[in-house]
Formats: C-alpha cells, structure tokens, sequence
C-alpha cells in the first residue's frame, strides 16, 4: 500500500508582513493576503494529490483574532478539504493556545484537535497509521509535557505531532524544549514538529521533521516556504519532499560595487540583482533586503546619498513589477586606502578624531544609547530583536556618521 500525507505547520494566518507597513502602506496592502493565499495553495495541494490526510503542527492563528474574519477564512478552507474526504489532524501552539485564544468556530467532523489537558493517539485505520499529539493549553507548558506522549502502537506507523523547539533553537523561544534523543525513544516512525520556520530534516531514523512556516513574514525569514510531502510505502516511510506555497516572498541580496564608476552604475546594478530575484520568484510579490558591498571611491558618496539611492532601488524594483518592493538598502561597503599625497584638503579635518572624543564623553554616549532604545522601544518585535541581537550597531552608526561627513565635505 502507498500513499502520501502533507505535513504543515505554523499558518499563522493574518500575522502582519513585519515592517512594510512602516515603510509604504500601500504596498503593506498589496502584500496583506499573503499568508491567505499560502494556506489556499496548501488546502489545494492537498486535494490535488489526493492526500491520505493532513497535519498541522501548531499555531493556525498566529493570535487572538481581530475579527472573525480570520476564523472563517480558515473554517472555509478546511471545509474544502473535508468536502474532498481528507481528514485534518492538528495540534495548538503556543501561539494559538487554548487559553490564548478567547472565541472559536466548528470545524467539520473530519477535522482532529488533539486535547490540551493530556497526550492522545488519532487512529486511521485505513491506513494503520496512529497519530499520538498534545495541544498547547497555555503559552508555556508543563516539564512533563513530551514525557506524557503515549507509546507506540506496534505495527501501525506511528506519528508524533509536537510543536516544539527542541533543545532551542536561535531566533526562537524555548517551548516544550526536548533533545532528539528523548524523541527517538518513542520509537515513532515521524516527528512532524513545529514552531521552528525554517524547514529542516533533523533525522531520517526515525524522521524528524519541520516544515518551516507557510508564509515568510518578514526579511528573517527569507526564501521559498511552504510544507513537506511525506511518502508511505508497505508501512515505510520512503520519502520527505518539500512543496512551496508561500504567497510573497522575502529576500535578501548583495550587489557588489567595486566596479562601478559613478551612481548610475551603482542603480544598474541594483536592477539587474532584482529582475534575477523576480524572475526566481515566480511572479510572487517579492520584499528585499539590498546591500550594497565592496571596495570603492564611491564609499563616501554612497553613504552621503543613502536615503536617495533607497528611493531609486525601490524605483528601480517598480519597473520591474508593481510588486518587486526594496525593502531597504543598507551599505557595507569601504573606501580604497589612500596615500598621504593623495588627501584632499578636507581630510585634513580629521572626522575620526572628532567622533572618537565624541564617544569618549560619557554624557554623549549616554544620551545616544537612550536615544536608540527609545527608537528600538516603537519597532515591530521582528525589527526590534534584529537591532537588539546586533553588538556592533553603535559602531557601525560612527563609522555611517563618519562616512557621511567625509562624504558632504567631498561634494
């Protein structure tokens, strides 16, 4: 007997594209049903290939929902599926936990939550496949919450559903933390995991697997994403594929500069990278993340005229596609040594020499770092963890200011 099952995880339907919406509310429009479309292009997938089931791994709602808009978005699309006679079996996250979410909806009978108050097993006897999960009753859970999972159900294929990360995982908090040995245990045959969005396959005996989420939702969170096909054959699983449905997708892009003579090169360039990236996309909405590297005379120009030449890669992005969206454009690269006789009078103020005792006053760096943390306080949680994790930013906000004097003395 063979037959296919797709496992998902991490829908989080209706969670907001992080950021756009601070750059350019239009396009943050353009980009808003995303997440939408992906869980569409899932629930047909599914039906498409004649399924033997579904599994989602946690969080569905990526939270309480705004409106009942959400809940029935998603009770319309599994009535698809139900409709087509593929059962659904799904767990709650921490996202979406039983207590964390204030209202619900009925889903058709084919649909399966596994309880949050202890571990359960599903069976699907058609297929002698026993599904063993437990939901998330709150945001946190019990030390002892992968422990209560039951036992395997010999000869049947066993499958653990958990939304987990593990041991930890970077960029993400630790939830229902466990090691891949205490999950080798069990002696399943699938772990299909969630919470972690990156997809990964962490072991093949047995398999563990997560699908990454469905949907980027910010420049984090780069790539194709979408779910796993898993095949059975005679009671074996025989293959894990991955399939793409993400509705928009989010990149990031280093445009070398060295060679560039002036800025119209420099643009140049930046259109190139991004008709490349378009025309890998598929034709999704495409959000970037552009930077500028490389050994050139144009360093300080090019610091100088930051804002500017963001307006002209989002331009640029415009006449490849409405929704071709430079996301920002961030600058790494560095000015060519240059020899005592080669300085112009400009340089002889030296800019260095002026920010170094301006970082030295204790009063200025106190009030810089308060003024970054009220900055840091207003952003998204996305954009404030990346400014959070980054040591160097203040660095590199002197060696910007630096750059961008010797610029405007140049010009």
């Amino acid at each position: 007997m063979r037959f296919s099952f797709i496992h998902a995880a991490d829908l989080h339907i209706d969670s907001p594209l992080a950021g756009l919406g601070l750059k350019d509310k239009a396009v943050a429009e353009r980009f808003a049903q995303a997440g939408r479309r992906a869980v569409e292009a899932l629930i047909a997938e599914t039906i498409r290939s004649q399924a033997a089931f579904l599994i989602v791994a946690g969080d569905i709602f990526d939270g309480d929902w705004r409106d009942v808009t959400t809940g029935l978005f998603f009770v319309r699309a599994i009535g698809a599926l139900h409709r087509a006679g593929i059962p659904a079996i799904m767990v709650k996250g921490n996202h979406d936990s039983e207590s964390g979410m204030s209202r619900s909806l009925t889903y058709p009978e084919s649909v399966r939550i596994f309880s949050s108050r202890k571990a359960e097993t599903f069976d699907l006897p058609d297929h002698r496949v026993a599904l063993h999960g437990r939901s998330f009753p709150n945001r946190l859970v019990p030390d002892d919450f992968v422990e209560s999972y039951p036992a395997r159900r010999d000869g049947w294929l066993n499958i653990g559903v958990l939304h987990t990360s593990l041991e930890g995982s970077k960029d993400h908090q630790s939830y229902a933390p466990c090691s891949l040995a205490d999950l080798r245990l069990f002696g399943y045959d699938y772990w299909a995991l969630g919470h972690v969005h990156d997809a990964k396959i962490l072991s093949e005996d047995p398999w563990v697997v997560y699908p990454g989420n469905l949907q980027g939702r910010s420049v984090r969170e780069t790539g194709a994403k979408g779910a796993m096909r898993v095949t059975v054959e005679d009671g074996r699983i025989i293959a894990v594929e991955p399939l793409v449905f993400d509705g928009a997708r989010w990149a990031h892009e280093t445009v070398d500069v060295s060679g560039a003579e002036n800025e119209t090169d420099v643009i140049a360039g930046i259109g190139a990278a991004l008709e490349a990236l378009h025309g890998r996309s598929d034709g999704r909405p495409l959000a970037v993340r552009v930077t500028l590297s490389g050994t050139t005379p144009l360093h300080s120009h090019l610091v100088a005229r930051r804002e500017i030449l963001q307006d002209e890669a989002r331009a640029a992005g415009f006449r490849i596609a409405e929704d071709c969206w430079v996301e920002q454009l961030k600058l790494t690269t560095s000015a060519p040594q240059r020899a005592a006789a080669e300085l112009s009078p400009a340089d002889s103020l030296d800019v260095d020499d002026l920010l170094a005792a301006a970082a030295a006053d204790p009063a200025f760096a106190e009030a810089l770092a308060e003024t970054m943390k009220s900055i840091i306080d207003k952003l998204p949680h996305d954009l404030r963890k990346e400014l959070s994790d980054d040591p160097d930013r203040l660095k590199r906000l002197a060696d910007d200011a630096r750059d961008y004097l010797a610029g405007e003395m140049a010009s």
